[in-house]
Parts: C-alpha cells; sequence; structure tokens
C-alpha cells in the first residue's frame, strides 16, 4: 500500500519556488492600515500624533495624547483586479471584513512642577499592516507551453540521478531529490514522471531533454488564490519635554502567515500530440514573526507648525516555508497522483531583513478648525536581503535584489476641517514602484476621506480609501515569461470607535 508523506527537510533552498525576490517585496510592503482617522488622513500623522496607528510613521506621536483611551476599528476590503494575458482581461472580486486595529494609550502627567518632563505615555497597539486576502483569474493562448517551465530546470540534470531506485515510491522519491538534490532537480523529476519532458537517450548520463508536448500555440487558465496577513503589535513610550517636544520609542513584534495557491491548466495542443491536456498545481505556505523597533520625535515651532522625524529599523523576519506541488497528463506516470498536496516539502528555517525607512513629516494647525499635514518617507530595497546569505541559492537571490529593486520614495498628503464635533478628512498617498524599472510594480496612488463625530467622551470614525496600482506577475518563476498584467484596485471602509478615560 502507498505510504502518504506529511514533509521532509530540504536542505538546498530552492530558488523559483518558495524564496526569492517577491518575499523581500511581500513583507518589506506595509499597506495603509490602521484606525478610520489614520487612513482617512492618508497615513500623513509623522508630525501630528494624537492616534494610535500613527505609531507606525513616528513613535513620539502618543506623547500627543492629552489623556488615556482605547480605540478598535474594523475594517472592509474589497479588491478588483483586472487581469490581462495574451490580449484576454479578466475581472475577479474579493472581499472581506476584518479587525485590524486594537489598542490603547495610557498617560501619566507629572505632579512636580520643577520637572521638565510634562508627561509619559505608554501605549500598545495591534495593527494589520497587510492583508493578502486576494485573487486573481487569467486565460489565454499562449505560444509559450508548460514544457518551458520543466525544461528550464532540467536541462544540465544527469537522468540518471532522477530515476526512482528499487522498491522506492513516486512520492518518496519526489521528497528525497528535492532534498537532497535540490529544487532543479525536483523539478525535472516532477517533469519527465508528469509526461512532460524525456531525455534524448536512455543513457543514464544524458543531461538534454525534449518535449513531449507538439503545438503550436496553447490554451492556458491560471488562478492565484492568496491568503494570511502581516500584523505588528508595538509596545510603545513617549514622554513631553517642556511645552515644544515630544520624543518616543517603540518595540515592534510582526507576525506572518500567508498561503498561496496556484492552479494552472493547458489545453489545445496540435492533433498529433501525445499529451492533450496538462494540469500543474502549486502550494505555499508561510509563517514566522519578526522584529523591528523605531524612534521619533515631533517638535512644535509655534502654536500652528510642528515638525517630525522618525527612523523605523530593518524588520528581521524568521520564517518557514511548506510547499507542495501536483500535476497530470496524458503520459504521466500511472501514480502520479500520489504527489499531491499530502506530500509536503519543508523548507529549513531562514531570514529575510527588509530595509529601513526614514521620514520627515510638516503639520500646520489652524488653532481649533483643523490642519494639514504632509509626509515623507525613503526606504531602499536594494539592501534587502535573505538570510543565511553565503547560502549559494540566497546569494543568487540577493544578487537579483541588489540589481533590480531601488529607492521608493512615498508621499502622503492629510488634511482635518472640524465643524463643532464633527470632523471632515481627506487624504492622498502615491508611493513609488519599488522595482528600478518601475514596470514589474507600478506606482502607486491612494486617495481617501472620511468624517468623525466626537461626543465628548468618546469618539466615532469613518474612512473609505481606494489605491490602484499596475502588475506584472509572471506565472511561473521559470519557463513561460509572459506575465499576467493587472491592474489592481483596493477599497476600505474603515470603521473606528475610541473611548476617553
Amino acid at each position: 500500500m502507498k505510504r502518504y508523506l506529511t514533509f521532509v527537510l530540504l536542505v538546498a533552498c530552492a530558488v523559483g519556488s518558495a524564496q526569492n525576490i517577491n518575499e523581500a517585496l511581500r513583507y518589506g510592503t506595509e499597506n495603509l492600515q490602521g484606525t478610520a482617522r489614520f487612513q482617512a488622513m492618508g497615513g500623513a500623522f509623522g508630525a501630528l500624533g494624537g492616534d494610535l496607528s500613527s505609531l507606525n510613521v513616528n513613535p513620539a506621536g502618543s506623547a500627543v495624547f492629552n489623556n488615556s483611551l482605547f480605540t478598535i476599528s474594523g475594517s472592509n476590503y474589497n479588491t478588483s483586479n483586472d487581469a490581462g494575458y495574451f490580449g484576454n482581461v479578466l475581472n475577479t472580486k474579493d472581499n472581506n471584513v476584518e479587525l485590524n486595529q486594537l489598542g490603547g494609550a495610557f498617560v501619566f502627567k507629572n505632579t512636580d512642577s520643577n520637572s521638565d518632563w510634562q508627561k509619559f505615555t505608554l501605549a500598545f497597539n495591534y495593527d494589520l499592516v497587510n492583508n493578502f486576502d486576494n485573487e486573481y483569474y487569467v486565460s489565454g493562448r499562449s505560444n509559450q507551453g508548460i514544457d518551458t517551465y520543466f525544461s528550464e530546470y532540467a536541462q544540465g540534470t544527469p537522468f540518471g540521478s532522477i530515476l526512482l531506485q528499487d522498491d522506492e515510491f513516486l512520492e518518496e522519491a519526489y521528497l528525497n531529490i528535492g532534498s537532497a538534490q535540490g529544487f532543479r532537480d525536483q523539478q525535472t523529476f516532477l517533469g519527465y514522471y508528469g509526461g512532460i519532458l524525456d531525455p534524448e537517450t536512455e543513457d543514464d548520463t544524458t543531461t538534454n531533454y525534449t518535449s513531449n508536448a507538439l503545438y503550436d500555440t496553447v490554451d492556458q487558465d491560471f488562478l492565484r488564490r492568496t491568503t494570511g496577513y502581516n500584523s505588528k503589535f508595538t509596545i510603545n513610550a513617549a514622554s513631553q519635554y517642556k511645552e515644544n517636544i515630544y520624543l518616543g520609542a517603540s518595540l515592534n513584534f510582526h507576525s506572518v502567515l500567508y498561503t498561496q495557491y496556484d492552479q494552472f491548466s493547458e489545453g489545445g495542443y496540435l492533433p498529433n500530440s501525445e499529451i492533450q491536456r496538462t494540469t500543474f498545481d502549486n502550494y505555499l505556505q508561510t509563517e514566522g514573526n519578526g522584529f523591528s523597533f523605531s524612534l521619533g520625535a515631533i517638535a512644535k515651532l509655534n502654536e500652528n507648525v510642528r515638525l517630525g522625524g522618525s527612523y523605523q529599523s530593518p524588520t528581521w523576519y524568521h520564517l518557514e516555508d511548506d510547499f507542495s506541488q501536483r500535476i497530470n497528463s496524458d503520459l504521466a506516470d500511472e501514480d502520479i497522483n500520489f504527489i499531491n498536496f499530502n506530500v509536503v516539502n519543508l523548507f529549513e528555517r531562514y531570514t529575510i531583513k527588509t530595509p529601513a525607512k526614514a521620514t520627515g513629516s510638516l503639520a500646520v494647525i489652524f488653532a481649533k478648525d483643523g490642519l494639514l499635514s504632509f509626509d515623507y518617507s525613503y526606504q531602499d530595497f536594494s539592501n534587502s536581503e535573505l538570510r543565511p546569505s553565503n547560502d549559494p541559492s540566497f546569494q543568487t537571490v540577493n544578487s537579483q535584489i541588489a540589481s533590480d529593486l531601488g529607492a521608493v520614495s512615498t508621499f502622503r498628503l492629510g488634511g482635518e476641517y472640524r465643524i463643532q464635533q464633527v470632523s471632515l478628512r481627506a487624504g492622498y498617498r502615491f508611493e513609488q514602484s519599488p522595482y528600478a524599472n518601475g514596470n514589474t510594480i507600478g506606482d502607486l496612488n491612494a486617495v481617501s476621506g472620511g468624517i468623525g463625530y466626537n461626543f465628548g467622551g468618546s469618539k466615532l470614525d469613518f474612512a473609505l480609501s481606494r489605491s490602484q496600482q499596475d502588475i506584472s506577475d509572471r506565472l511561473f518563476n521559470a519557463g513561460i515569461t509572459t506575465p499576467a498584467t493587472i491592474n489592481r484596485s483596493m477599497t476600505n471602509a474603515t470603521l473606528s470607535y475610541t473611548i476617553n478615560f
């Protein structure tokens, strides 16, 4: 009877599968989340403070609070993808509701009249800094089949090194080859026993492979569904010095859960092709945690103008990947279905260091009537790094990061106008592409607006924000080179409730 294997430790890291340049961007980028007031004003809170989500920009912001408080926020996330592939554009929508922010601040006023330190604040805050729930679907007629994926890995792999051993089950060989020889040979094994490739000769030492699929063009359908989150729990301390200086520091503890399910099918081969239908699915799950710290200051130049500055350290993520695959075709081995999502590659724990970020801020306060605020942030993604850096596979990825990624400038502008207990808000955010070419991921533009009502002892705030970004997403990291072109729009509706005490 066949045995199902749940995992094996993969000593060799897998370039082109789990760990690659996409991870540095996925966990290094924080989408605009947080309280409704924070989102409505485009996140431009570096010189303002006075909001729990402002700690994500400047940890000195909690020193601005005049009293202790507690805030809770929930959001409805709506993502729309217009995905194009070989001239065919399909729309996919995803909608979900999350508790995205929860936190509180405790303000301790100094009763010593001789001290220059006016008050001291301790704060904690949970923010969902990135929501990974999303999916898109593409369908088109391509001139590159899935055989190009397996061929790119297979060429140069000795045929004898991927053959089943005596009394070895197919799923055992799949895992053993991955563990002992690495991802490249494992994919060659999958392509051969999946019926996609054959060696040019039956000689065990041959390293050249040919495709069993005959086509001019092929019909391809591809679904990518992602779920999960990147959350941040912040412990913050801040203080007000005299009347004009606010200083703060935070320790940030990150938690990551990410899943990616890719479903691929291909048909439309020539009538004389022995293969008429191929399916190839992949499933990735990443879990882990991270740590960062931040420092910041706010200065009141006068009653109307405030300046802010902050530094957010690199974030060090410690992650583990589970990766599984399944394949089938007309020529596949009769036992190919035993390689499925129950047969899991477990990679060694690894580290991603995302780049530090520096932010400068300016705010203008118009007495009790309202305010305008502006933030500028700088973050160089070419400084991202996968570790251990002496791993040959990670060295390849890090070289790609250094050459393909660049510095990102982010501009955030927000305003608020108060009419008695009612506050009207609006914001704008622009974020440069992290890619040096500016094409793989385009610039991000976002607008937002909101309203708040102050009941005296509590506040209720609502925000609506919408962002847009163009993305070129390759279906696979090898072989098929034509990407899906995605116009992604994200609309968030957030409601926050704050109680003062």
